[in-house]
């Protein structure tokens, strides 16, 4: 906890110098992530979970601050190539056909394509790599290259958990949330399949203050105010 309140008590301190194509970017990244969560109830806070743990994961493994806040902006936007699917795909209740999660596995592709144009202009390239590589899964078997181990960048590799992480606390219209502790189990287990085990293992250190966020506590209410909006919103004004 104290890492993560460090991080942020010096964001505080730099906020006159932040560079504004970065904040511009990051603003544009909250309203894509807000359109795609939009699109379904059932999602409605994903790519703001996933943009707040990702922050989270990153400050435990004491990345550069610069990196933090690239992995925060590229939560946001890591699934919005699924904008370009149909709602009767994003929204249908029961398993998907082979060719219709053939069409889910294009939206990693289609959201670097979407955002390429403005991080590149920006200076924030590497959120292209993250946004197309966050579906990879440590062991090769992911897609959409099945890029194994090193191959995958980094931070697609930490975006993975937050993803998976979220999607596993969220009721689906396949099932409903999952309690926090078989979460963890689960994340667990699949260390050095789907998950780099360097990442587990900065998820599981941080696990508490993770499941705090998700349910609001006192100990992130006092610094970051009433609810999980609110300390997602510090990190906003923050990154």
């Amino acid at each position: 906890m104290r890492k993560l309140l460090d991080f942020f008590a010096g964001k505080r301190t730099r906020l006159e110098t932040e560079n504004v194509a970065s904040m511009t970017v990051h603003q544009f990244a909250e309203s894509l992530g807000n359109a795609i969560d939009a699109k379904d109830h059932y999602t409605c806070s994903h790519s703001e979970e996933v943009a707040v743990v990702a922050q989270m994961l990153a400050v435990e493994l004491g990345l550069p601050d610069r990196e933090c806040e690239l992995l925060h902006i590229a939560g946001h936007l890591h699934d919005i190539g699924k904008i370009g699917l149909p709602d009767s795909i994003l929204k249908k209740e029961g398993r998907l056909t082979a060719d219709e999660y053939e069409m889910v596995k294009k939206h990693p592709g289609m959201g670097a394509d979407i955002v390429k144009p403005v991080v590149s202009v920006s200076g924030l390239d590497q959120i292209t790599g993250i946004i197309l590589h966050h579906h990879e899964r440590y062991d090769g078997g992911g897609y959409p290259y099945g890029l194994k181990g090193d191959q995958i960048p980094f931070g697609a590799r930490l975006i993975a958990v937050a993803d998976t992480l979220s999607a596993m606390a969220s009721n689906r219209p396949y099932r409903k949330a999952l309690e926090f502790r078989k979460i963890v189990e689960e994340i667990k287990k699949c260390s050095g399949s789907q998950f780099d085990p360097l990442v587990v293992e900065a998820f599981l250190d941080c696990s508490e203050q993770i499941e705090e966020y998700f349910a609001g506590s006192p100990t992130l209410v006092e610094e970051f105010g009433p609810d999980r909006k609110a300390f997602s919103e510090q990190v906003r004004v923050m990154s």
